[in-house]
């Protein structure tokens, strides 16, 4: 259905109907276009909040150290193995250091690698970095406590 000015509408009614009742009639189409606009636009809608990732890692057996861990969140496609990732950070990050820019700045690290080289490279390498930061890796025994007992901070158990 074709859309109309209301200043139109009000000059074809203006003709035709008295001037009390055009301006009721003018002003719920004033609100009703209105109220369309807000649900269109969501004008009041406030920012997204920032969120931050973490990786969490089940050690049900406790094999892993004490120690703070960081690390990046990757995606390969989903029929590969995920042994393949390192081999595609290091392809893209070769084919990163032969281009004009990689020349200037080089990537020499893994860590780098994931900060400074473009997407464009990790695509054709079959990659996508979702942080280019790195960070922390939980780790949790991946239980559920059956009590409300107390929480014992060394093994992350309650």
């Amino acid at each position: 259905m074709a859309k109309i000015d209301l200043n139109q509408v009000a000059a074809i009614l203006h003709k035709r109907i008295e001037p009390d009742l055009l301006k009721q009639i003018l002003e719920e189409m004033r609100k009703l276009v209105e109220e369309e606009a807000q649900e269109a636009g969501n004008a009041d809608k406030p920012p997204q909040q920032k969120k931050q990732f973490c990786i969490l890692v089940s050690d049900p057996e406790g094999d892993m150290p004490d120690k703070d861990l960081a690390g990046w969140v990757l995606q390969i496609p989903e029929d590969e193995s995920v042994k393949t990732a390192t081999e595609r950070i290091f392809q893209a990050a070769h084919e990163y250091n032969r281009s004009k820019k990689g020349r200037l700045q080089q990537a020499k690290t893994v860590g780098e690698a994931i900060e400074i080289v473009p997407s464009k490279h990790f695509k054709e390498a079959g990659l996508w970095v979702k942080t280019k930061s790195p960070v922390l890796i939980l780790r949790t025994d991946n239980e559920i406590p059956k009590d409300g007992g107390e929480k014992d901070a060394r093994r992350g158990r309650y």
